[in-house]
């Protein structure tokens, strides 16, 4: 047994036991294990812990470390000579299927005989690495066996996106489980608020002055969000159906990214607070109406093209994607928020895949100076741009006005760039590093809470009922463009084009 670390506030972070039901998924190979090790290398999880892992792919415990270990030595940032040691330890498995009763009985055995072995003191984590229509079974499986109840320590439960499909399955999903578990204990988890440079908008605006009185209508002229992808949907063209780039982007990591941009000051930097801020921005979108919504918005689908030399397939064609869908696979919108501080100011958002590369950013675009002086001997200059660089560069970079080296009279756009992963480019950890150890800590400031999430969802439906009834020609843009030519056009008409960062 080795002491337990202690937090950076200066508290030791509780003994517990995580449980992770789809430990053989997907999930929990490429992002949950790599994570888990990188937070035992940095001495960043509790002493006494443990983590249990559920699924029915693999036969048995040593089977299971064996495909824990190859998970980090494929997909961590970073692997040490002997990883597979004795972080292994930490774990232990149990052959799980969702659907049967039997096997929450054998998972409260294991439990208690795993609390009494390492004195967890009843501090159970429940992460549902799982398929979404199974969150509210396994909710109320737990407590049928009464594992959400704690006599003695705490329960938290961790639940992956997407919350629902649609407003109503939101709503009826988030009776089930709190029906279980108390609002403080759900970790609703989105991992693009767990990158470093997310973290980050919120000081760069409240920590400079000189950026935060100038952070309203009066300086900025638009705001531009951009979360781009060269993958298509690959295997995951069923759940894409169902979803489309509303439902799997918009709903969450682009209203995360708008809501962290346009948010007042929190009154301070308390969970509670700064959670609140966030829904007050949603509640201030504008809705679509359905004219609105034609004049505002662009959908597309890609079809086949070429992306790095490499002939790729149209969606259309990709496994478990219908041959005639009609979902969308691109979406770009003009958003106004009715509030006082950025009335009259465009955000537009942009989303899609198979677009040249997969990149994301925010690009505060200031208003010109007045007409004058300068503008009268060189005529209209680039305008000033801050950039947050979320990935796969992180950074941000400030882009000014000055007078070009040498004899000519000219004026030239130069930069302040600040590369943060190009400076530490083996520490910068990733999301589920930080959510990991935010949901052990107890810190849900990086998780949404239910009213966030409900209002998000009656948002970005007003969006997908304006189109009922309005069809477009899919596919209508090729794969490895930059989407539909309607894109381009819905800032074109407003003297603007999309900034590449």
């Amino acid at each position: 047994m080795i002491d337990m670390p202690i937090h950076e506030e200066g508290t030791k972070l509780d003994p517990c036991i995580l449980v992770i039901f789809g430990a053989t998924g997907d999930l929990a190979r490429r992002k949950l294990f790599p994570a888990l090790y990188n937070l035992y290398r940095q001495q960043q999880l509790p002493g006494r812990f443990a983590v249990i892992g559920l699924g029915r792919k693999l036969s048995d415990e040593s089977e299971f470390r064996d495909s824990v270990c190859h998970s980090v030595k494929e997909f961590s940032r970073k692997v040490e000579d002997g990883a597979c040691g004795e972080f292994l330890e930490y774990f232990k498995y149990q052959r799980f299927e969702i659907e049967d009763p039997e096997a929450y009985a054998g998972l409260k055995q294991l439990l208690e005989e795993t609390d009494r072995a390492l004195g967890t003191g009843g501090n159970f984590i429940f992460y549902l690495a799982v398929a979404p229509e199974q969150f509210a079974q396994i909710v109320e499986r737990l407590s049928h066996e009464r594992l959400a109840e704690a006599e003695i320590g705490w329960r938290r439960i961790v639940i992956e996106k997407p919350f629902g499909k649609d407003l109503e399955s939101a709503r009826q999903l988030n009776r089930r489980i709190t029906r279980v578990f108390n609002e403080d204990e759900i970790y609703r988890i989105d991992h693009y608020l767990g990158k470093e440079m997310i973290q980050n908008i919120m000081i760069i605006r409240f920590a400079n002055s000189l950026f935060e009185p100038l952070w309203n209508n009066k300086y900025i002229d638009n705001v531009q969000i951009s979360v781009t992808e060269a993958d298509g949907v690959g295997a995951r063209g069923r759940y894409y159906e169902g979803a489309g780039a509303v439902r799997d982007m918009v709903q969450n990591h682009l209203m995360q990214l708008l809501t962290l941009t346009a948010m007042e000051a929190p009154v301070d930097l308390t969970t509670r607070s700064i959670r609140d801020e966030k829904v007050k921005v949603i509640r201030s979108l504008r809705r679509f109406s359905p004219d609105m919504a034609r004049e505002f918005i662009v959908r597309g689908q890609y079809g086949p093209g070429s992306i790095d030399g490499r002939r790729v397939k149209g969606y259309r064609e990709e496994e478990g994607a219908s041959s005639d869908s009609m979902t969308e696979t691109f979406l770009a919108a003009k958003l106004f928020i009715d509030n006082f501080r950025w009335s009259g100011v465009p955000f537009y958002l942009r989303t899609g895949k198979r677009l040249p590369r997969s990149a994301a950013s925010i690009v505060i675009e200031f208003k010109a100076p007045a007409g004058v002086l300068y503008f009268e001997k060189y005529g209209e200059l680039l305008p000033n741009v801050l950039v947050i660089k979320i990935q796969p560069e992180e950074g941000v970079y400030l882009q000014f006005n000055a007078k070009e080296l040498g004899m000519r009279d000219r004026i030239i756009p130069v930069k302040m760039d600040y590369c943060q992963n190009c400076i530490y480019p083996e520490n910068s950890p990733e999301a589920y590093e930080r959510l990991i150890r935010d949901v052990i800590s107890g810190d849900s400031a990086l998780f949404t809470r239910w009213d966030e999430v409900e209002n998000a969802w009656a948002f970005t439906e007003t969006i997908t009922d304006a189109w009922k009834g309005h069809e477009v020609s899919f596919p209508n843009y090729a794969a490895g463009t930059w989407g539909p030519k309607e894109a381009e056009d819905l800032l074109r008409r407003d003297g603007k084009e999309w900034w590449s960062s």
